[in-house]
């Protein structure tokens, strides 16, 4: 009998291909390993969807319950693979060892942690699994104040559920902004302004010198003097990719295990997908490690085509989303690390939230590096088309 091909990884990038592997074709044995207790699942509703209540938990999973019984899926959940032997080709669980004919690696990343709230004995919540969405579901209530450390997306999104369930809220940024390094002074000055209109108390250029309880309560003494208490507190400055199973087995790491275009890692019949996966990107040029839902996807398809021998490449541009109050957008591209020189914006930034409707543009020279709509859900066709693309300022605006 041929031996398995075998996923490791509970996230959309391996829930992704294990169904185009069937979609595929090929009927011959397929195990996932996830080591969360639940079915693999995407995370965009964990901040989104799920925590705002408008969407149940079952709308997170990638297939439905019964897929993988209908699909001769081997799904072992809450079962994490300890090592892999790449010369042996297995993995080695708590349970046993099991040989491989091909191997997809999606261990997606963990949380930063903050030494200062950890130690503090205050109760904090990370978000990146389902249960701790649900944990932290239960906390955003009418009356509660919640402390948000770190305004990225994630904190962000937080912050706006929390505002939308009558919660609290003050946010906590070490930048001159919000998303600073991301979109850029100007831009981020916006969104900056969306939460601070929607009641959010956003505190930019802060250091934290101290975290205590007091009566359960979290405690924060911020460099200066100035003391807040809250009731909850929420850390999100960021993930690392989680590539433990990768260093011990000798493959090649660098800020994520490092794939050529084809999500191929440096041992052979490996690969490598989703959030851990750095990939020697064939149209921007360099290398990138990106963490959105879209991205997961893309990798799931193509790893599934590679791993039954073809020669797809990972080479659309990278894209997001988010929703923030009455306010959504969509993202595509990335600077890389040569950067954007100016921002081009061209539409309405002002105005009731429902009706600001803009775009942006990120250049470095004429070259436009990436683009975003906000509330422009017409203008995502003409995002994907021009960016990568040398553009006046007439076209942009067009």
């Amino acid at each position: 009998m041929t031996d398995p091909i075998v996923l490791v990884g509970g996230g959309l990038a391996t829930g992704t291909a294990v169904r185009e592997l069937r979609g595929q074709g090929y009927d011959g044995p397929l195990v996932l390993f996830a080591a969360e207790p639940h079915a693999p699942y995407e995370r965009p509703p964990l901040s989104k969807g799920y925590l705002l209540g408008n969407d149940p938990l079952d709308s997170a999973f990638v297939n439905e319950a019964g897929w993988y019984d209908e699909h001769d899926v081997d799904l072992r959940v809450g079962v994490p693979v300890e090592s892999i032997d790449v010369a042996g080709r297995t993995v080695h669980t708590a349970g046993a060892d099991l040989a491989w004919s091909g191997l997809l690696l999606a261990t997606g990343a963990t949380p930063r942690r903050l030494a200062l709230a950890d130690e503090s004995g205050a109760p904090v919540h990370y978000l990146r699994t389902m249960d701790d969405s649900t944990a932290l579901k239960e906390q955003l209530v009418e009356g509660a104040r919640i402390g948000v450390i770190g305004g990225g997306w994630i904190g962000l999104e937080v912050a706006s559920a929390a505002r939308r369930a009558g919660a609290e809220v003050v946010v906590l940024e070490a930048l001159d902004q919000p998303l600073l390094n991301v979109l850029g002074s100007e831009v981020a000055a916006l969104f900056a302004q969306l939460h601070r209109e929607q009641g959010v108390d956003v505190r930019t250029g802060v250091r934290i010198e101290e975290i205590t309880t007091v009566a359960d309560r979290p405690t924060i003494r911020l460099v200066g003097g100035d003391t807040l208490s809250v009731d909850r507190l929420v850390v999100g400055i960021g993930v690392s990719p989680t590539t433990d199973l990768a260093t011990a087995a000798g493959i090649d790491v660098d800020n994520g295990i490092l794939v050529d275009a084809g999500l191929h890692t440096s041992a052979p019949g490996v690969l490598a997908a989703g959030d851990v996966a750095n990939v020697d990107h064939p149209v921007l040029g360099h290398r990138i490690r990106v963490e959105h839902w879209d991205t997961a996807i893309k990798h799931g398809t193509v790893a599934a085509a590679n791993l039954l021998g073809d020669e797809a490449v990972a080479d659309d541009l990278p894209y997001f989303f988010t929703d923030q109050y009455d306010l959504g957008l969509e993202y595509v591209g990335n600077p890389g690390p040569e950067g954007f020189d100016r921002v081009v914006v061209t539409g309405d930034t002002e105005g009731p939230v429902e009706h600001r409707a803009f775009r942006v543009w990120w250049l470095r020279g004429d070259l436009v590096v990436a683009g975003m709509h906000v509330n422009d859900w017409d203008a995502i066709d003409r995002v994907r088309e021009l960016v990568g693309t040398e553009a006046d300022e007439a076209a942009l605006g067009g």
